[in-house]
């Protein structure tokens, strides 16, 4: 083998680097996520200090398997944030640089990354499909600042977020408005409502209300028609939906102690939810969290990075690093995000990245490829109905399912009733007795069953099938029986029963472990 052909199956080299953004405390990669790298063939080159703000120390990543080095030297350098021109300096020609890049507000960073010759993975760049899941670092860092926005605003607010009853009097929990319920905006819903909140929830697209009331919460709909998008981001609202929209935050202004804003469209500037009047609405002392104040605010009056006090004495908290306030568990999402799309990258398990423009993620997240900007790349559509191919009939109209008109029903009954009384005329008494046992027991444990509340069907379906034990009785007193039949009938009840009383009592145990401390 030639040193030239050695080089180029030669593993890479991943560097990690410190972060230079004031205030950032995560980092690209933690010491279990250097394990993954290194089982996909790489060498990993950590900078000293890297990991020193998320707590995890230099002698942690050598443990690890890591060198410590000259990180910026790398063939893949992995960031936090976007690389600054003296950073983009420090990397060499044909290196791969991955980090959140903002592709769509920065060209210039783009254009400066592709002068300098280097190939950019955006990781905000994943386009939201099922399979990219893994990789969708907005996703994370939004459950995890959604969660800390409830955190911070509890602090701030000062009281109970659940009712009290005490002997000192009655304490009303808190009121909880939540504008948008993305993944940042579900996370906070979730964390408000385990504090004990009244939450209330809103967002352009009917289809979560299932999810906001999943987690506790009371969806509030806005009813005007909002198209929704194809590429699994949010897209903006029409005019109608923000006159109706503007009435429901006033009005919900007035009544709430705590809003959390959050919503976001790629490539524009945070819309506008709470005015300048809203606020001045709300009472003194309540709290708004603006999860968008680094691409604008969702508030009038957001300051990004700070919280202020308005004259009416409402906090309004404008936080740019909610995800970096949690910064182990941050550092450890992140750096699990990004290992996932190394293995996508890395299909040989050789230590090689290489980038395949045929895959949709590949192409999406590559920005700069060595000294050309590839964004923006093709649309990846994720919830449109495939085009239907020109020249093609129109689909078929789907057939309406007919009720039962009343005379169409009294003939059914009618003839339901013949039947059983032919069959109790002329079975033996046994069976007539025995189908009456359990014609009584399908309606009794129809009734019973349908008042029972949905949460609670699986224990009591685990419950019900132990009484399976009554037909294993029977059926070990039918299994000497003379006739082959009987016996080969009885055999499998005895077999089919005791699956279900096995599986019952094993459902039951597994639920009630789910329940036990410790």
């Amino acid at each position: 083998m030639s040193a030239h052909e050695s080089a180029h199956h030669s593993p890479q080299r991943i560097g990690v680097v410190a972060e230079s953004v004031p205030g950032e405390t995560r980092v690209a990669a933690t010491p279990a996520t250097v394990r993954q790298l290194l089982a996909l063939g790489y060498q990993v080159v950590v900078e000293s200090g890297a990991g020193a703000a998320s707590g995890f120390g230099d002698q942690a990543y050598l443990d690890a398997g890591a060198e410590a080095g000259a990180a910026w030297d790398a063939d893949l350098v992995l960031k936090v944030n976007p690389p600054s021109d003296t950073e983009i300096a420090r990397l060499r020609r044909g290196a791969t640089v991955i980090a959140l890049l903002a592709p769509a507000q920065s060209p210039e960073l783009l254009t400066a990354l592709a002068r300098a010759g280097v190939t950019a993975l955006a990781l905000d760049a994943v386009p939201r499909i099922s399979r990219a899941q893994s990789m969708d670092v907005l996703s994370s860092m939004a459950n995890i600042a959604g969660y800390r926005a409830v955190i911070e605003a509890a602090h701030v607010f000062g009281r109970f977020f659940t009712g009290q009853v005490t002997a000192a009097g009655k304490v009303p929990p808190a009121k909880v408005l939540v504008a948008g319920a993305g993944v940042a905006g579900l996370a906070a819903i979730g964390a408000a409502c385990s504090l004990g909140a009244v939450v209330r929830a809103t967002d352009p697209r009917p289809e979560v209300a299932d999810q906001v009331r999943s987690l506790g919460g009371e969806y509030l709909p806005v009813d005007v028609a909002q198209e929704a998008g194809t590429d699994g981001y949010a897209r903006a609202t029409s005019a109608d939906y923000d006159r109706a929209a503007a009435e429901l935050y006033h009005d919900q202004a007035r009544d709430v102690d705590i809003v959390i804003t959050t919503a976001l469209v790629p490539g524009r500037p945070a819309p506008i939810l709470l005015t300048a009047e809203d606020v001045a609405a709300m009472k003194p002392g309540s709290v708004v969290v603006d999860m968008a104040a680094g691409q604008g605010g969702n508030v009038e009056g957001t300051v990004p990075g700070r919280a202020v006090v308005t004259d009416n004495g409402v906090t309004l908290i404008g936080y740019t690093d909610l995800a970096s306030r949690l910064p182990a568990q941050a550092s450890q999402l992140f750096g699990t995000n990004l290992a996932n799309l190394l293995k996508l990258l890395t299909p040989g398990r050789d230590g090689r990245a290489v980038i395949d423009f045929d895959d949709a993620v590949q192409r999406a997240v590559t920005v700069v490829r060595h000294d050309e900007v590839t964004w923006p790349p093709p649309p990846v559509a994720v919830s449109a109905a495939p085009a239907a191919p020109p020249g093609s009939p129109p689909p078929a109209p789907q057939p309406k399912q007919q009720r039962l008109t009343p005379a169409r029903r009294l003939a059914l009954t009618g003839l339901g009733m013949v039947a059983l009384f032919l069959l109790v005329a002329f079975a033996p008494a046994q069976l007539a007795g025995n189908f009456t046992v359990f014609a009584l027991a399908v309606v009794i444990g129809y009734y019973v069953i349908g008042k029972v509340h949905h949460a609670l069907h699986t224990p009591l379906m685990s419950v019900t099938n132990a009484i399976s034990g009554i037909v294993v009785i029977g059926a070990l007193l039918q299994i000497g029986h003379e006739s082959r039949i009987v016996t080969a009938l009885s055999f499998v009840a005895i077999l089919l029963t005791s699956v279900n009383i096995f599986g019952g009592f094993a459902v039951t145990r597994r639920m009630l472990s789910m329940f036990s401390k410790g």
